[in-house]
């Protein structure tokens, strides 16, 4: 018997079927996108189901629990390369380094645990709303109000010693669940988290691209040679050694230069804009694992 080609519910070639696939997920992505940029029509927590089911239903073969490995968690060949690092890790030297930056007193006898009494496994802790200042603080600004509370020079945000001493607590923080809260009472805790949703969303630079147009609507296809990761994951595991780098970096050095690749201009990390970003993208992640310090291309 011949197979029904004619009419309205007509077979197609397995590369139209392919096309379609690929066409329904630029929809969706589309949608989604739609949906984030009316704030007034949805809850944080309406933003975060959204966001978390869209990436389990364009990556269903992916348990939930491994996208805090990034882009290894969808790139099988990257993920073996990935793990042969991470039998030897490149990031120990700083994770040692880091233990003695947090072990060691500042010049008035003073440690970083007079300011962090819960530490050194404190990741899950931040970033959070600060009510009395108005203002989202994330790990590496307390780490460096704590210093300047103490008389000591506050360190340089995007590598060096303040990425030791993050890689030292992110892995005593280890298996830790991230956790984000924005006060329902507060506002001005909405209005940043609104903020840094809207810099995700905004298309910027010469190339006229968001956060959101690699990571989302075009997570998992292929950029040149690279795979883009899906956002689902993405503040889990910083700080992270790039092989690009040759060395440790901060989650905003990362966004500084993703901004610098689209020809956009850049934003000096932990300023405003950035740490309402941290704010929103890691309230998008509640619920995974955090397992920095990491290793990334």
């Amino acid at each position: 018997m011949s197979s029904n080609t004619s009419g309205p519910c007509k077979r197609s070639p397995p590369e139209a079927h392919r096309t379609m696939k690929n066409t329904l997920l630029k929809l969706t992505a589309a949608a989604l996108a739609c949906a984030f940029a009316a704030p007034l029509f949805a809850t944080p927590a309406e933003d975060q189901a959204t966001f978390q089911a869209f990436f389990k239903e364009r990556f269903p073969n992916v348990p939930v629990d491994d996208f805090k490995n990034g882009v290894y968690s969808i790139d099988p060949v990257g993920r073996e390369n990935w793990e042969a690092i991470e039998e030897f890790p490149p990031y120990e030297t700083a994770i040692d380094n880091g233990r003695e930056m947090w072990e060691t007193p500042f010049a008035n006898g003073k440690t970083y645990a007079d300011c962090l009494p819960d530490g050194p496994a404190i990741g899950a802790k931040f970033p959070y709303w600060d009510k009395a200042r108005a203002m989202v603080v994330t790990l590496p600004l307390a780490l460096n109000e704590c210093r300047v509370a103490n008389g000591e020079e506050p360190l340089k945000y995007a590598k060096g010693p303040i990425a030791d001493l993050l890689a030292y607590i992110e892995m005593e923080s280890r298996g830790q669940l991230t956790n984000v809260e924005i006060p329902a009472d507060d506002p001005k805790a909405l209005e940043a988290y609104e903020k840094g949703k809207q810099f995700y969303f905004a298309r910027r630079g010469q190339f006229n691209f968001s956060c959101a147009s690699c990571h989302l609507g075009n997570s998992g296809t292929t950029l040149r040679t690279e795979i883009l990761s899906p956002a689902l994951g993405h503040t889990t595991g910083w700080p992270v050694y790039r092989s690009k780098w040759g060395e440790m970096g901060t989650l905003h050095r990362r966004y500084k230069g993703c901004n610098e690749q689209v020809r956009a201009a850049a934003f000096e990390p932990q300023g405003e804009e950035y740490r309402n970003l941290e704010f929103f993208m890691t309230y998008m992640n509640n619920g995974q694992e955090l397992n920095g310090p990491s290793a990334r291309k």
